[in-house]
């Protein structure tokens, strides 16, 4: 990667209007892993407070979507084929980080792994995703 290519990644994050709904923070992307940060609000609960795990999906993909992007050739996108999710502890205050690191990028798919913490280090959720390569 270039020293550009880390600003080109903020970028290409500040375009999104639903991170910006999240309020989603891009903490780093390079050579295959990103991690993206999710504050814990109001807004993004379901009962008893607790962090809905739509808003927890939508911040891994969000993490593992950059870790992807961060891989690719100029001219290509990417596009989630399947995120599979095992939420194993609720979010009810704080924030949660998604670090994301790609598997195995073939010619077409991309696997990544995504945990999901929530401080002091607790593990909430983690996930496998694939994505597709589109030229």
């Amino acid at each position: 990667m270039t020293q550009a290519d880390p600003e080109r990644l903020r970028e290409i994050f500040a375009r999104i209007p639903f991170a910006r709904l999240l309020g989603l923070e891009l903490l780093r992307a390079a050579d295959g892993e990103a991690a993206v940060l999710m504050p814990h609000r109001a807004e993004l609960t379901r009962n008893e407070g607790i962090t809905h795990g739509g808003a927890l999906a939508s911040l891994m993909d969000t993490a593992s979507a950059f870790a992807v992007i961060s891989l690719l050739a100029p001219g290509e996108s990417t596009v989630t084929v399947d995120l599979t999710i095992h939420f194993l502890r609720p979010v009810t205050q704080g924030e949660v980080t998604a670090e994301a690191r790609v598997l195995r990028a073939g010619r077409r798919l991309v696997t990544v792994r995504i945990d999901a913490t929530s401080p002091p280090a607790t593990l909430v959720a983690t996930a496998i995703t694939t994505y597709a390569r589109i030229s």
